[in-house]
């Protein structure tokens, strides 16, 4: 991974767009399906690992991680 990288991470779960300062900027919206979809530049591997870490600590399950563009 060269550079920040566009990501869309998607759990299962509510999140509120005030959220977004806790996950390093990354937007913050609520789908009708229940999922939250966090989506934005990444700066670099050990930063997503972070992001990761976080949803884990929040008790969140995992939907998606994918790279955009």
């Amino acid at each position: 991974m060269t550079g920040q990288e566009v990501y869309e991470i998607r759990v299962e779960g509510r999140l509120g767009v005030d959220w977004s300062s806790w996950f390093d900027g990354l937007t913050v919206q609520t789908l009708p399906n229940g999922e939250t979809l966090l989506r934005g530049p990444v700066a670099d591997q050990a930063a997503l690992h972070g992001i990761l870490v976080r949803i884990r600590n929040l008790g969140l399950p995992l939907v998606s991680v994918q790279r955009v563009g």
